[in-house]
């Protein structure tokens, strides 16, 4: 609010910004050590919402290619999966910010 007599003082309206929780992409390696049913195993046990035939696709995939992106999401949850996954033997890529 501004005003234009002499001696009024000048309000600055403050613009507030909304930042972006960052996020994380979750990334599993093709390795000589796992099953295809051990990856899969895995995905449905600590990914929340992986179904059978995601993670089956997501294993062909990481054989194909060489990884997959298996969950992208919140850093937190990204730095917590990728930490679980790991545990279980998987080879992980480091966590990628989105």
């Amino acid at each position: 609010m501004t005003s234009s007599s002499p001696g009024a003082a000048t309000v600055l309206e403050r613009q507030g910004t909304t930042q972006r929780y960052p996020e994380a992409r979750v990334i599993v390696l093709d390795d000589d050590v796992n099953t295809f049913e051990h990856v899969v195993e895995c995905l449905c046990k600590v990914i929340p919402g992986m179904n059978s035939d995601r993670a089956w696709a997501l294993a062909r995939r990481i054989d194909g290619e060489g990884r997959a992106e298996v969950w992208c999401g919140p850093l937190e949850q990204a730095e917590l999966y990728h930490q679980q996954l790991g545990s279980e033997g998987l080879t992980m890529a480091p966590v990628e910010r989105c």
